[in-house]
């Protein structure tokens, strides 16, 4: 074991000292600058279309005839503005529309409540997150003077809140989702690579040379953890480049939300699920690249292999708001799935020894796949010379 994996340390050193001082990986450095505005695009959209979707629920804490005018005042204007330009009521008898502490009710109530209506429908006090409030008070306004006839004019008063249950939730929700497209953007951009890293060795009969040396394990526990730290040295330069220009454009640090797990743990997380689904992938492609004898057969593979990893990225942002459901456990126990799905859970959940059994068994399987891969390998590639031949010959002979 310990031959094999300082020979794999071997190959690994050879072949990242080869990639990252050759001449293409100034170009490699650039390849993802139009796949990150891509990506910042359809971010971008995809956060103004949760906004135009997004019904919050606002919790109605009035005297029981003023809640009921309120109630159908909002199903009227239903009826004109649709259901989703007004946020849902929910009705809140046992609390008082006077009581002080009406911010204590925002996360016991039985739904996540974006903000709570109390006071009256002449002069309604709306408690919530400043987001939330600002975006919502001209509806709750226009809610009360249907509710009073329109009469006279409403004016909203406004209690902000650090944040709700229901704030934080979406923000977790946000940051879940950020972390899922960071993750499968790295992981199409680089592990893709590995499908063509044996092809070249193959056709110079290098890989022969090395396998009558080192063990085949070893050598493909190189190339995938050489590959893997060529990754992250990319990664490193992104980073080190985007938080440059964000430092020109943004003046002083954003108070960004918080992740269940918290902010420091999160970014090993990232970097450590990065490295898995990489490990996964790689180990994978690896096996198939060894399959193949050519360049054009590494690129007429490249899109099955494309397809199944948004197959796979679809499957753990599908489950992203489902939380200990069965669908959503079959993205997490599923390997290659797993890390998307877990980074999902380390933005919603806070418990740690989770993250530790899903990196040991996605580690376990990495290690099944290679074991296969090298098999294979073993058996259709390095067979050549007279005796695979006879046997060839014979086969087509017999029949057998």
């Amino acid at each position: 074991m310990i031959e094999t994996i300082r020979a794999a340390f071997v190959i690994a050193r050879r072949d990242f000292t080869a990639i990252i001082f050759s001449k293409s990986f100034f170009f490699f450095l650039l390849g993802p600058l139009f796949p990150l505005i891509i990506g910042i695009a359809a971010g971008g959209l995809g956060q103004q279309v949760r906004q135009d979707i997004d019904q919050p629920v606002v919790g109605v804490a009035l005297e029981e005839s003023e809640a009921t005018k309120l109630v159908d005042a909002r199903a009227a204007l239903a009826k004109n503005l649709g259901n989703g330009a007004l946020p849902e009521l929910l009705l809140l008898p046992d609390t008082d529309p006077n009581d002080p502490d009406i911010k204590g009710r925002l996360d016991t109530a039985e739904k996540p409540l974006t903000a709570i209506i109390s006071g009256t429908l002449a002069a309604p006090l709306l408690t919530g997150s400043e987001e939330d409030v600002k975006r919502w008070d001209g509806k709750i306004a226009l809610l009360s003077e249907t509710a009073l006839s329109g009469s006279n004019p409403v004016t909203v008063q406004t209690d902000f809140v650090a944040a709700t249950g229901s704030s934080k939730k979406r923000t977790q929700l946000a940051t879940a989702q950020g972390g899922q497209i960071i993750l499968i953007l790295l992981t199409m951009i680089l592990a893709g690579m590995v499908l063509s890293n044996l092809v070249e060795e193959k056709t110079n009969k290098i890989i022969e040379i090395l396998a009558a040396a080192i063990p085949m394990d070893a050598i493909f526990l190189g190339k995938l953890f050489a590959m893997l730290g060529m990754a992250l040295v990319g990664i490193t330069v992104w980073s080190a480049l985007g938080f440059i220009g964000i430092s020109l454009v943004v003046s002083g640090i954003p108070d960004l939300p918080s992740p269940a797990v918290g902010w420091p743990l999160f970014c090993v997380l990232m970097v450590l699920y990065f490295s898995m689904a990489y490990l996964l992938l790689g180990s994978l492609f690896l096996g198939i690249g060894a399959m193949a004898t050519t360049v054009r057969e590494v690129q007429t593979l490249s899109m099955p292999v494309t397809m199944g990893q948004l197959l796979v990225f679809f499957l753990a942002a599908f489950t992203v708001t489902k939380l200990g459901e069965p669908l959503e456990w079959i993205a997490v126990v599923f390997p290659f799935s797993s890390p998307f799905a877990m980074i999902a859970r380390a933005a919603q959940m806070d418990n740690v020894w989770q993250h530790g059994l899903a990196l040991i068994w996605q580690a376990i399987f990495t290690l099944i796949i290679i074991r296969f891969s090298v098999m294979l390998f073993r058996r259709n590639v390095m067979k050549s010379g007279n005796s695979g031949r006879k046997k060839s010959v014979w086969k087509r002979v017999t029949g057998a």
